[in-house]
């Protein structure tokens, strides 16, 4: 089982992924009202990154040969998929209601974990989830802009699915270490899926037809005017290259169905920043939707981390998982609601 120190070291890391991710749209949105695409904000944001990261591609140039696989599927899902389907789903549907659709992936990470890997998952962490996403449904107060658009939605729900891809391909490495073998090296994986989704994103973002000028003039923020160049560089270096580098780190020392609940602070934070930077002032429900999620994500993350042990094997080796049980106290275990079948 993992030391308190670790689960506290993860738990830093959570919140400080969730406050680099969260910093993202007050920066982007004045780019976007100056007169930059969407998109093109995105493909400058992936591009931006995978330039300062690669000379980490070229020093993990070994993963290509060991693990194609995954860093092919963290390119293709954990970075393009997300940003692509998050768009594509706002361009038809509100953003309130695009965010909680997607915000929807730490129930279908415990779901992954639970049914698919068979881990153990507490019922704290499923509180938490539930908590969550409550509060985040106050946060974005999607009452105010129901709709049914079906492509919309299905869109959303895709970026759901590929933040669930996020967090479990960011947990290879633990599983990897716990059965023996050499885990990818987090920063490796991290750089080649920037690049890949870099390049997937070229081919939907068509940077070509960009109005570059705008990167030369400044951007209103709030009244103030602040150079484009200043606010891209923190999109690239802190809600990309810090965020990514934090979000995976907290995944392997915390959980993925851990991790991902207290991700949903990525919502609050970023109304508090539009609150505070862009004058987008709170409502009642949102603070108080804020507060839930705070809530929900303090519980997820004090349950019982997943063991060192990694995912419970089939056949005879299953024994692995009743070693994993032996010294936590009665509680924890009960709490747990015991190990599935294999």
């Amino acid at each position: 089982m993992y030391a308190p120190q670790g689960r506290s070291a993860g738990l830093g890391t959570a919140l400080a992924s969730a406050f680099a991710f969260g910093g993202s749209g007050v920066a982007a949105k004045p780019l976007i009202e100056a007169g930059l695409d969407p998109l093109h904000v995105v493909w400058l944001r992936v591009a931006g990154a995978a330039l300062v990261m690669l000379p980490v591609v070229w020093r993990h140039r070994a993963l290509v040969r060991n693990r194609p696989a995954l860093l092919l599927g963290f390119g293709l899902f954990a970075v393009a998929g997300v940003q692509a389907c998050y768009f594509a789903a706002i361009s038809r549907i509100p953003v309130g209601v695009a965010l909680l659709v997607e915000y929807l992936s730490p129930a279908l990470v415990l779901g992954w974990v639970r049914f698919v890997q068979r881990r153990t998952v507490t019922r704290r962490a499923a509180i938490g989830v539930v908590l969550a996403a409550g509060g985040l449904a106050c946060v974005v107060e999607v009452w105010s802009g129901l709709g049914f658009d079906l492509i919309g939605l299905l869109l959303a729900l895709g970026a759901a699915c590929c933040q669930v891809a996020y967090f479990v391909l960011s947990d290879q490495g633990s599983a990897d270490g716990a059965q023996g073998v050499e885990p990818p090296h987090p920063l490796g994986v991290i750089a080649y899926g920037l690049l890949i989704g870099a390049a997937v994103l070229t081919a939907v973002a068509r940077p070509w037809g960009m109005d570059w000028p705008v990167l030369a003039g400044s951007a209103d923020m709030n009244g103030a005017d602040i150079p484009a160049w200043l606010l891209l560089g923190w999109i690239v270096l802190m809600a990309t290259v810090v965020a990514y580098i934090t979000g995976v780190v907290s995944v392997r020392l915390l959980s993925p169905a851990v991790a991902g609940v207290v991700a949903c602070l990525e919502a609050v934070i970023a109304t508090v920043f539009a609150w505070v930077l862009l004058g987008e002032h709170l409502s009642a429900p949102q603070l108080g939707g804020g507060a839930l999620v705070l809530i929900g994500a303090f519980i997820a993350q004090s349950a019982t981390p997943r063991t060192a042990s990694g995912p419970v094997a089939s056949g005879p080796g299953e024994g692995r998982a009743a070693d994993a049980d032996r010294g936590r106290p009665a509680a924890e275990q009960e709490l747990s609601g015991g190990r599935a079948a294999t």
